[in-house]
């Protein structure tokens, strides 16, 4: 595959400015299309060999193009902030929205590999990485992200020509440096780990595009022509997501109707005052182990999802009413912002993941999808279906980051919610938690019940499980809530304590 780019490639001069000038005028022209159409967002990669001209290229392109609809970003070792996220948290946070242009200077890729050459990073460790940048590549090209990759190559000659010009040149020598000549040292180590990689990671959505980079004519050229190309193609298909089949084969149906939620036992006996010295017991213990030296080594993210009028929301303030206000965050999640539907599903949940130290409660979730957006036909069935494999996917990440991930279902009986609906309309201080759509939804009990035995099934791993709350009694379904969670982020403090 490198071979190939080793070739000497020429384009004169003369050649070279007659069509720059018109490849300019034409990606500037898809530039501003892109913006007006605003069906889906463009993310350049920038990767390969050091001194290939990489940073020229982007600057190239951003001179081209409109600067203003160009987001740049380059990723150099993690930050205090990042290193405390699951490792693409910050490629998540700079992803560009809907009509719009990213440019990532080394991304997800840059990190493993270079680990792996200098021997940081075992095999198995190095293909689990590799598996997770196929997986985010193909949700991000699922999403309708045209995602464009360049791996500018130089032969091992070539760079150490390139390198040596660099350093020798004034305005460029703060551009070569130790780190720069030891890569160029493990220049053939840095090929074995390539090559395979490159060729594992190009799909048929998103392929590596090789450049050949010694002759700045010809990889400008080369990367210009394709990303026009590519804008073009994108841009004059009007037919977008219709164009592919949306069926899939359907979920199966218990044959004996027997589900996880109708087999629960709805009504638990709890008196108030067995309730409010549980409560003090569970607060208790929760608060102590928040204030745990060994707790600013971890951070905690609940699930909260369930009936409407369920109680989720008196069972959050119970977990926060056991907290430090600067310790937790209540992300109440609703019906996506215009700023959240112009990026991928799971972006708006990326962007609250907590720091360690801190817990992240989650008011509805990523699992909306699967619910309310399933049942109500607010995305296409193909987008749901694939969901539980991306939703899984990004819990695993978080798991594997060291988050206690802890997940809620909270049960009622349709009889108990038309009693609470009834008490929410008379009820001052409640009638703003009910509104016409509750009542709706109640139509749709059926549908939500079989979305929910579907996410519990698909979704519900060794790793993070979900915990079924029975919550006809309110009182015990706040102290499930609370023992579970508590123990919980107790088991994951021994773990610390074991290492």
């Amino acid at each position: 595959m490198f071979e190939a780019a080793s070739l000497k490639h020429e384009v004169p001069k003369e050649a070279y400015e007659r069509e720059a000038a018109l490849l300019r005028a034409a990606l500037l022209n898809a530039q501003y299309d892109l913006h007006l159409d605003g069906r889906f967002a463009v993310l350049v990669l920038i990767a390969g060999v050091e001194g290939a001209g990489k940073r020229e290229t982007v600057h190239l392109l951003n001179e081209w193009m409109d600067p203003r609809h160009i987001r740049n970003t380059a990723f150099g070792p993690p930050s205090d902030e990042e290193v405390e996220r699951p490792p693409h948290w910050r490629f998540w946070r700079a992803l560009p929205p809907r009509g719009r242009i990213g440019i990532f200077f080394g991304a997800w890729h840059t990190e493993p590999i270079v680990q792996r050459v200098l021997g940081r990073l075992g095999g198995g460790a190095f293909a689990q990485a590799t598996d997770d940048i196929q997986r985010l590549e193909t949700m991000l090209c699922d999403e309708g992200v045209l995602l464009l990759k360049y791996w500018f190559h130089l032969s091992k000659p070539q760079q150490r020509k390139r390198l040596a010009a660099l350093e020798k040149d004034p305005r460029t020598r703060w551009r070569v440096g130790a780190k720069e000549w030891s890569y160029f040292k493990r220049y053939d180590r840095f090929v074995e780990v390539c090559e395979p990689f490159v060729r594992q990671t190009s799909t048929a959505r998103a392929p590596w595009i090789v450049v050949p980079a010694a002759d700045p004519a010809y990889r400008a050229l080369t990367v210009g022509r394709h990303l026009l190309a590519a804008l073009r193609e994108r841009l004059d298909d009007r037919r977008g997501a219709a164009a592919a089949p949306d069926r899939t084969p359907p979920l199966p149906a218990p044959a004996d109707r027997v589900n996880v939620i109708s087999a629960l036992q709805l009504e638990q006996p709890m008196t108030r005052a067995e309730y409010e010295r549980a409560l003090e017991k569970w607060q208790g213990r929760l608060a102590l182990a928040a204030r745990d030296p060994r707790f600013a080594q971890l951070s905690v993210v609940v699930v909260f999802e369930g009936n409407d009028g369920a109680g989720k929301g008196g069972a959050i303030r119970r977990v926060t009413g056991a907290l430090e206000a600067t310790q937790v965050d209540s992300i109440p999640v609703a019906a996506p912002t215009e700023e959240e539907r112009a990026q991928p599903y799971l972006w708006r949940f990326w962007r609250h993941l907590p720091r360690r130290g801190r817990f992240a409660l989650f008011d509805r979730s990523w699992y909306g999808r699967v619910l309310v957006e399933r049942v109500e036909g607010l995305c296409a069935e193909a987008d749901w279906a694939r969901a539980y494999g991306e939703i899984g996917h990004f819990e695993q990440a978080l798991v594997r980051h060291g988050s206690v991930l802890v997940k809620f279902w909270l049960a009622i009986d349709k009889d108990e919610q038309y009693r609470r609906f009834k008490q929410r309309e008379t009820v001052e201080f409640k009638r703003f938690k009910i509104t016409p759509e509750d009542w709706r939804n109640r139509e749709k009990w059926d549908a939500y019940e079989a979305a929910v035995c579907d996410m519990v099934e698909r979704c519900s791993t060794a790793e993070a499980p979900w915990t079924l709350v029975e919550a006809n009694n309110k009182y015990f379904a706040r102290i499930k809530v609370l023992k579970t969670l508590c123990k919980a982020v107790e088991a994951a403090l021994e773990r610390i304590g074991r290492r």
